[in-house]
Parts: C-alpha cells; sequence; structure tokens
C-alpha cells in the first residue's frame, strides 16, 4: 500500500493566504476642482469724469482689460450724441468735429467681459474756455485739386510747436490713401510738419487728410485755430525733371521715358542755385520778382512761366535775356532760365507736387527750404517724427 504525504497547513498560515487571495486595493481620493475665477472686465477711461479744463480737440482715450469694446457714445449737456469713430488700434474715440468750448460732455463706454457680462462706464468733463493765444495753420493739399507723383501733405504754423507737443500734433494729423501707401509725417522745422509715402505716390492715388487742430495744445500756452480738410489726387501721368549743371540741360520724363531735352542757365556763383530734390510748390503765368530792400543784388521784373520750387526765391521760369548763356553759363540769381518757348511748353505739362532734382551745384538744398521731405532717404524721413515709428 502507498501513502500519500499531505501537507497540513496551520490556520495562520491559511489565513494568510486567504487574505493575499482577495485583499482590495483603497479607492484613491479625487482631489475638489478649484472654483474657475473670470476676471471681470475693466475700462479706464481719459478725460477722467469730473476733469475740468479738457481741450476741444480731445479725444476719448481708452484702456480695455479683461473684455472686448462694444461701443462709445458722446453727449453734451443737452443729451445730444457728438458723431465721431474709433481709432482703428481702438486706442482712442476721435470726434468728427472739435468740441465746443465752456461745455460739458458725457462719455460712455461699453465692453463685453469674459463672463458675457456687460460693463459700462461713463466719464463727464468739462471743455475749457477759448485761448487767448491761437495759432495759425495751413494746409499746403486744397480740395480738389490734382497734384504730382511728390507732392507731400504739407501742414504749416504761424508760430513754432514746442518739441513736448509735437507728438500729440501729429497724432492730430489723419491722412488715408486710395490705394493704401503707408506714411510718416517728419519735422522739417519748428513750424512746419510734411507727411510722405517711402516711395513717390502711385499715379491715381486719392489722399484724404483732415490736420485736426482746432483748440489743439501747440505747447507754451499757444493754440491751434481751426481744423481743416482736403481731398486730392495725384496725376495718372508720371512727370519727373532732372537738371544737371554739367550740362546745363533740364530733362523731362514722362512714366519713366525721356521725352524732351533743353538747355538752362543756373544760378551765379555768387547766388547758386541748390542741389537736391525740391518739389514744385506753385505755378504762375504772370509773376513779379522784386528784390527791392533785400540784402543782395536787387531788382525787379515781370516773369512768364514761373514754378516755384524753394521758400528762398528759386523758381523755373522764362528768360529770354539769357539764350544765348543756357546750356553755356550759370548767369541767374539762383533760378533756373529757360528760353520762352521751353518754359511755356514745361509749364503745359508739369503740376504741382512734380519733383525736380539738381544735381552738380556748389550748395546743397536747405532741409525746410520749400517741400524738401524728399530730399532724405525714408529711414532719415522717419527720424523726423516725434512719434515711435516702425
Amino acid at each position: 500500500m502507498s501513502f500519500m504525504r499531505i501537507r497540513v497547513l496551520s490556520g495562520l498560515t491559511l489565513l494568510a493566504l486567504i487574505s493575499a487571495c482577495t485583499s482590495v486595493t483603497p479607492k484613491a481620493e479625487v482631489p475638489e476642482q478649484p472654483a474657475i475665477t473670470v476676471p471681470l472686465a475693466e475700462v479706464a477711461m481719459d478725460p477722467a469724469t469730473e476733469t475740468a479744463g479738457v481741450p476741444i480737440s480731445a479725444e476719448i482715450g481708452l484702456t480695455v482689460k479683461n473684455g472686448t469694446l462694444k461701443t462709445v457714445a458722446l453727449h453734451d449737456a443737452a443729451g445730444k450724441p457728438v458723431a465721431g469713430n474709433l481709432r482703428q488700434d481702438l486706442s482712442s474715440w476721435v470726434p468728427d468735429l472739435p468740441l465746443a468750448f465752456s461745455t460739458r460732455y458725457t462719455a460712455t463706454a461699453v465692453v463685453a467681459g469674459q463672463d458675457g457680462k456687460e460693463v459700462t462706464q461713463t466719464s463727464a468733463f468739462t471743455t475749457m474756455a477759448e485761448p487767448g493765444h491761437r495759432v495759425g495753420t495751413g494746409l499746403y493739399l486744397f480740395d480738389g485739386n490734382e497734384y504730382g507723383i511728390a507732392m507731400p501733405v504739407v501742414v504749416e504754423f504761424t508760430d513754432d510747436v514746442e518739441d513736448s507737443a509735437r507728438a500729440s500734433v501729429e497724432k492730430r494729423l489723419f491722412v488715408t490713401t486710395e490705394p493704401e501707401q503707408k506714411g510718416a509725417w517728419t519735422w522739417v522745422a519748428a513750424h512746419q510738419v510734411e507727411y510722405r509715402a517711402p516711395e513717390y505716390w502711385q499715379p491715381g492715388t486719392k489722399i484724404t487728410v483732415r490736420a485736426a487742430l482746432d483748440g489743439q495744445p501747440l505747447g507754451g500756452g499757444k493754440f491751434g485755430d481751426t481744423d481743416r480738410r482736403a481731398t486730392a489726387t495725384i496725376a495718372k501721368n508720371r512727370i519727373e525733371l532732372f537738371v544737371d549743371n554739367a550740362t546745363k540741360q533740364l530733362t523731362v520724363k514722362e512714366n519713366g521715358a525721356d521725352i524732351r531735352s533743353m538747355p538752362v542757365s543756373l544760378g551765379k556763383p555768387s547766388t547758386p542755385s541748390s542741389s537736391g530734390t525740391m518739389v514744385i510748390m506753385d505755378k504762375a503765368v504772370h509773376t513779379v520778382f522784386d528784390t527791392t530792400g533785400e540784402p543782395g543784388d536787387q531788382y525787379r521784373a515781370d516773369i512768364s512761366y514761373a514754378q516755384r520750387i524753394t521758400w528762398g526765391g528759386e523758381f523755373i521760369h522764362a528768360a529770354p535775356w539769357s539764350v544765348g548763356d543756357q546750356g553755356y553759363n550759370n548767369v541767374s540769381h539762383g533760378c533756373i532760365n529757360m528760353s520762352w518757348e521751353n518754359a511755356e511748353w514745361l509749364f503745359g505739362i508739369t503740376h504741382v507736387g512734380d519733383p525736380v532734382t539738381v544735381r552738380g551745384t556748389e550748395v546743397a538744398l536747405a532741409r525746410g527750404n520749400g517741400f524738401t521731405a524728399w530730399n532724405e532717404s525714408w529711414s532719415e524721413h522717419l527720424k523726423g517724427s516725434a512719434l515711435p515709428q516702425r
């Protein structure tokens, strides 16, 4: 007979095995999720509420946090709405017209918050009384006119604009172009600022300008006199004039092609013509040059087909008395002399705003002596702006 050996386990060992087979992992505790807090929408407005003495050129400055700006409205004390529009960057709301002096206004801004709720903010302010020192302003772009490809937008002041005020003045000078071309202002002098694009305007461009300077602070207790507006077009034919002192020839290009060259006489050594890129500023079939009472040569002369290119008195014009020197010698007081026939022909083809580039004379064109914005590179032009440029 065979015997089977049976191993008997103790009670404690058996209990341990049963426990191992039937053990259960304790259930992990799930941490509580914190409640999501949506930041509330905020909007700060400038002028701040109850501000007094606000310039009538004021805009409604807006700083929005945690939301999206929906609407801005401005009403006068009688509840009459004021028309206006937001700047493209939404930094401010710009009234279409200057505000009234010594008037209370209430601005209201509505912001949509991230939580879906709207926040409304108001600011009531009062404009300043009419100031005693108003500075005259001028816009050298006239409504409905046609100009050449180099016509800058020029704003001039009868008194200097202080350095501290130039950035805010630039922000009140609005220019739009169709087709769109970027541009920038440059201060060619303390009393004159010019706007141009990186290159000459595209032929056919429509330029719309608002110089919103009525009541605008100019520094030193001075304020602008009025708002000015103009819409003009750039001619579809591209006219450029080039004058070479070495050959004493004036060459006309139309749409990039030479169409005519003509002999000229430039300024004599004691009164040389300026070298640089100028712009035809004005045209007159007949005018009078009168230098009596001024330093240097004094004379009075009837002039025909005159086209001004500097403030200092340089013109392109007919000079039948110097035909024998044209193409050979410089005998003028700084002007570009031409024969009667050539001056008449040139006068008939040019526009105010056409560029005139003179090369090889004894003196360089002085900044601000005429419309000189094109006489420098685009990077140099940008340096003359009071605003940060990209």
